[in-house]
């Protein structure tokens, strides 16, 4: 689809100019948007003289740039940038600066615009153009996320404008013969189609016209659907009497978009928009999947610029109940933006406003308020999407894995192509941060190790604490890790952590409490020993008790955090019964104590040297008769150690 179709159905909407006197024909097929034609007939102008006006070498390179033939535009709008310069108009600026992105003339576009921006000194503008620049620069050093395909079904004539129809896919196209031809670009008028979806490579299958009862003799493009696809809304030429166009007072025939209900897969009932006008166009409508808004693009007066997005609220009946509402300078700029779609809180749309390769450039905006259609920065999607050419009608399925959009670019089988994308998902990292302390003195550890695991057991990330013990690890989104925190000497302590979806978003709070060996051992003597309280076992049994549980889990603990650490175990008894009674007896205690610690806590067996019971032959406290003892000293002696022989 040449620059016809992007001035009126794709909205690209002329600018009224003064023509000159001198070639007269060539002016005439100019205003009549006839540019193929006309750009011959101003050749054959020049040919003639030797000084043409600024007016033809401004008519002559738009005819050129409309008709998407950069290299013979770039040659004039050189000629008339020489004569201008500052004094080169809007318009025919940002159009030299397309054509030579489109002739591959990069650094002389660039640095054109940059001595054009430092001229109109717009601070705000400039900014924008290097955030926008620098991002579409940082997604040229990165693998992009698009694969895209070629459509077989394309043909050497326009296809563009592919939406989700069910499991079909419909467009438009003007591959249907016809003897009547669109001055613009010598092309039929442009028709609604639709295809069967593979879903295995996004092919489109059996294609045929789209309701018939809706095709006119002149445009009908553009279409969209309400959630229950009960009705349509697409963008046609204002007529009369279906076959006769009606002009606005400069001449120009508009476009507005028409509402059809369809019952049992014909249209029953066509209806004007109501905010439709003979004197501007509107077209391209998109509903949201939740069928509250449309959104749609005008030359409505009251815009940012040639064409901007719009967007009106709808009922349950698909009827609107808002005025429209200009999505604002985030969005719309001095330029020409088009082809809104919205899925999943993004708006994306097409732009040769904001910066981007050439031409029109796919771009995508994020939702800011969550039941508004407010927007914010306009962001470029890059390469392979976008083009030095016109890239457009980008459309993505619910799960944001495939989708369909139109280029014109060069390597394409014709004018406007159709071409389906996969998308693998964004790369999403969050942050956690936390603190690691001393669990005893609830000092900060400095230079404890903080790693986080995946689900599988591998390492994702790590770090060391800061001097005051805080950390801050980078894991990615939509994931459960498992985050150790660890210090030579101290205990390893770990937590679950769940990451949201948000890129950037920061898990703060995930703190962990080491404790020192030291403060897990008591020290009699030369001997180390597990700190435990006293371990009870009912009378005349080795049974392992609740109480008696809780102490050995507090041996299994340390065994655990501290693999190198070796024991042996000790069980004593007082001296009230038999001596044989009693070493029988503990041992027996010293034996359970140690398969209990062996089954709960699946420590090697190779880590408790021994288990004996020594009954009352090495009392803490000695008696000289052991009715002497109080019944704190059989206390003290009816113990079980937890001795540490290596460490």
């Amino acid at each position: 689809m040449k620059r016809k179709l992007y001035c009126t159905l794709s909205l690209l909407f002329c600018v009224s100019l003064a023509f000159a006197q001198q070639p007269k024909k060539a002016d005439r097929l100019f205003r009549d948007l006839a540019y193929v034609e006309a750009a011959q007939a101003y050749e054959a102008y020049i040919q003639q003289t030797n000084s043409p006006s600024q007016e033809v070498l401004g008519n002559l390179a738009d005819s050129y740039y409309f008709i998407n033939r950069d290299t013979s535009a770039v040659k004039y709008y050189d000629k008339l940038y020489e004569q201008q310069r500052e004094g080169m108009s809007e318009h025919h600026f940002s159009r030299y600066i397309h054509a030579l992105k489109g002739a591959g003339e990069y650094d002389k576009a660039a640095d054109l615009m940059k001595e054009h921006l430092s001229n109109k000194g717009d601070e705000k503008e400039i900014a924008r153009y290097a955030e926008q620049k620098a991002r579409l620069d940082s997604l040229a050093q990165v693998p992009s996320l698009y694969t895209i395909y070629n459509l077989e079904s394309n043909t050497p004539r326009s296809e563009f404008g592919a939406t989700f129809y069910g499991d079909k896919v419909v467009f438009s196209s003007t591959r249907k013969p016809s003897y009547t031809l669109y001055v613009w670009n010598q092309q039929p008028f442009l028709d609604l189609y639709a295809g069967e979806r593979n879903a295995t490579d996004g092919e489109l299958l059996n294609v045929d016209i789209f309701l018939t009862d809706i095709q006119s003799r002149y445009h009908d493009a553009t279409i969209t659907f309400s959630p229950d696809l009960k009705y349509i809304y697409y963008t046609t030429n204002i007529v009369k009497n279906k076959n006769r166009l009606i002009k606005d007072n400069s001449g120009t025939n508009n476009f507005h978009i028409i509402k059809g209900t369809i019952e049992e897969g014909e249209i029953t009932k066509t209806e004007s928009l109501p905010f439709n006008s003979v004197d501007y166009s509107v077209g391209h409508p998109c509903m949201s999947h939740d069928g509250k808004w449309m959104f749609f693009v005008s030359d409505m007066p009251g815009g940012f610029g040639d064409t901007d997005v719009y967007v009106v609220e709808m009922d349950e009946e698909g009827n609107v109940t808002s005025e429209p509402q200009n999505l604002g300078g985030e969005i719309n700029t001095a330029g020409k933006e088009m082809f809104p779609y919205y899925r999943e809180g993004k708006l994306y749309f097409s732009s040769d406003g904001h910066y981007g390769l050439g031409r029109l450039d796919v771009f995508v905006s994020e939702q800011t308020a969550e039941d508004k259609p407010e927007f914010g920065k306009a962001k470029n999607l890059g390469a392979p999407v976008n083009s030095n050419k016109d890239d457009f009608s980008f459309v993505m399925d619910s799960t944001q894995t495939y989708g369909y959009f139109s280029s014109n670019r060069l390597e394409g089988k014709g004018d406007d192509d159709i071409y389906y994308f996969t998308k693998e998902k964004e790369p999403c990292d969050q942050l956690v941060s936390g603190k690691v302390t001393n669990k005893n003195t609830q000092l900060a550890l400095e230079g404890a190790s903080v790693k986080a695991y995946d689900e599988f057991g591998d390492l994702v990330a790590e770090t060391t604490t800061e001097v005051d013990g805080t950390y801050q690890l980078k894991v990615p989104c939509e994931n459960t890790y498992t985050f150790k925190a660890h210090k030579p000497n101290y205990t390893t302590e770990e937590r679950k952590v769940v990451t949201g979806e948000v890129d950037g978003d920061e898990l703060t709070g995930v703190d962990f409490e080491l404790t020192n060996f030291d403060d897990l051992i008591v020290k009699e003597k030369e001997q180390e020993k597990i700190d435990v309280n006293p371990i009870y076992f009912e009378f005349d049994s080795a049974k392992i008790t609740p109480q008696a549980a809780e102490e050995l889990n507090k041996v299994i603990y340390v065994m655990n955090q501290f693999p190198d650490v070796k024991i042996k175990i000790e069980s004593h008894a007082d001296c009230r019964g038999s001596a044989d009674y009693n070493r029988k007896l503990t041992d027996l205690r010293a034996k359970s104590t140690q398969k209990y610690i062996l089954e709960q806590g699946q420590i090697d067996p190779s880590r408790i040297e021994s288990a004996i019971g020594y009954g009352e032959d090495r009392p803490k406290v000695i008696c000289e008769v052991c009715s002497q003892c109080t019944d704190e000293d059989h206390a003290e002696n009816r113990r079980s150690d937890f001795i540490i022989i290596e460490k």
